[in-house]
């Protein structure tokens, strides 16, 4: 079981700081597959290039090009993004009880979050893909790119350890954090959806109100979100925008 050493106590300083035990690499232009240009993109040095290429390398250029996936990684990276955010959350907010720590953490490593830290770092030009998953949007798309990220902060933990992981997560997830401890980051579960269930099926979810209670100026609505007649979830909101992501949201969970 890894031991996680004492915070710094300047959390800002570690969120911020690159890898300060060896020379900056020079950077080049980045191309699928480019571990070593990645790493110079991240401003780190690791120790065994080989794990972060397979963090880029998607399930479906495993037959296509042999090499190896990125799902086991990103069973890994899942947990230790999981570790270190939980970490900083208690820490850095002794008031807040553990269902509110709960909330802030699930929208810290909630999809729309990774794969928004995965667009600014273009993320999607260095990826492995097969020719079919890329032809179809592969490059782009928000799954892809967040186990991409989760496989990507397995790779420099273990090539590098918990504390640079831990300095590389608060540094990426920088702004995104501070946005989401000031509660303004809500997912968009209806877009998250839809991209999971478009993997699946050709139509698209659709939505529709079935109640509505209250008075004018307190309604609460239901709200339900199927495929064909396949109820998918259900979810109240005092709006029907609100119903609407909540149905969603409910959906996503039971997918899981």
């Amino acid at each position: 079981m890894t031991t996680v050493p004492d915070k710094p106590s300047n959390p800002s300083a570690d969120r911020a700081a690159p890898d300060p035990s060896r020379p900056r690499p020079r950077r080049r232009a980045p191309r699928a597959g480019d571990a070593e240009a990645l790493a110079a993109k991240l401003d780190i040095t690791l120790h065994r290039p080989g794990l972060l290429r397979q963090a880029i390398t998607h399930k479906s250029a495993e037959q296509e090009m042999h090499l190896p996936s990125n799902e086991r990684l990103e069973f890994l990276g899942d947990s230790v993004l999981d570790l270190v955010l939980a970490e900083y959350l208690y820490r850095g907010h002794p008031e807040l009880a553990e269902g509110d720590l709960t909330k802030l953490k699930a929208v810290a490593v909630s999809e729309p979050i990774l794969a928004a830290i995965a667009g600014e770092l273009g993320l999607g030009r260095y990826l492995l893909l097969a020719k079919g998953e890329e032809q179809t949007g592969g490059r782009n798309r928000s799954s892809i790119l967040a186990d991409a990220m989760e496989a990507l902060f397995a790779a420099v933990y273990l090539d590098r350890g918990l504390r640079l992981t831990r300095s590389l997560i608060l540094r990426l997830l920088g702004s995104h954090l501070e946005a989401i401890e000031r509660r303004e980051h809500e997912p968009d579960y209806k877009t998250l959806l839809q991209e999971k269930i478009q993997e699946i099926h050709r139509n698209p979810p659709t939505y529709r109100v079935v109640s509505q209670t209250g008075p004018d100026h307190d309604r609460t609505f239901v709200a339900e979100v199927r495929i064909g007649r396949t109820v998918l979830g259900s979810g109240q909101g005092k709006s029907k925008k609100q119903a609407e992501q909540a149905a969603a949201r409910q959906a996503l969970m039971t997918k899981k």
